[in-house]
């Protein structure tokens, strides 16, 4: 353990300004990368969830389940074919990397919501937009977060391949390290994946703990 410490602490000092680049080069991977992923696929989980959309549920569900079953590194080749080498490739490949858990949890989660809370809203005059305003997402907001948070785990882990196809980003550590057998640098890159991982984790529980708290106190539950 001692050794560990010592190779990380001489790896940041020595790699310290490509840290910092590199750093923020695989930030903007994720982020753009998940911010595009939540903007389809909260959409697609609302709509699939509706009950006149249902026939078309398990159909889209199977289209989204090809794009996770490739291997990421496969996935991420297919890009770079498709687009070329570079950042967009990789933003692509987690793109589609990122969809398939927060549209599965969005799905499930409305489906969730229990019918009497739904029927009490329509008792009340509530229009279908009102309801899935006020009462379903409110109360599937904990489900949906939790598809959100395995999503950007998945992205943050996976992006370090970027590299592979000119992306830039913590790979370049990780697999130049192991190209040139040099354990510091790739033990650094690990550990800044992986720290990296666990913060958009825990803000992510924040941001949860925050918007459930303040959905559910509009909704009228406490």
């Amino acid at each position: 353990m001692p050794d560990l410490m010592i190779s990380l602490w001489e790896g940041f000092q020595f790699y310290w300004d490509d840290i910092c680049y590199l750093t923020a080069q695989h930030l903007q991977i994720v982020a753009v990368s998940g911010l595009l992923a939540l903007l389809v696929a909260l959409p697609l989980g609302v709509w699939m969830s509706r009950p006149a959309n249902q026939r078309y549920a398990m159909m889209s569900m199977q289209v989204l389940n090809v794009g996770q079953a490739i291997p990421k590194l496969a996935l991420l080749a297919l890009a770079m074919s498709l687009i070329g080498i570079g950042s967009g490739a990789a933003i692509f490949g987690l793109w589609v990397a990122t969809l398939l858990p927060v549209v599965v949890n969005t799905y499930e989660g409305l489906r969730t919501v229990p019918p009497h809370l739904v029927e009490a809203a329509e008792a009340m005059g509530m229009t279908p937009r009102e309801t899935l305003w006020k009462v379903e997402l409110p109360n599937a907001m904990n489900v949906i977060f939790a598809g959100i948070r395995t999503a950007l785990a998945i992205n943050v882990g996976t992006a370090p391949l970027a590299f592979l196809v000119g992306g830039g980003g913590l790979g370049e550590l990780i697999f130049t390290g192991i190209d040139l057998n040099d354990f510091g640098m790739m033990f650094t890159g690990a550990v800044l994946t992986a720290g990296l991982a666990i913060i958009v984790d825990l803000s992510f529980g924040v941001i949860q703990r925050l918007t459930v708290s303040r959905g559910l106190r509009l909704s009228g539950r406490h």
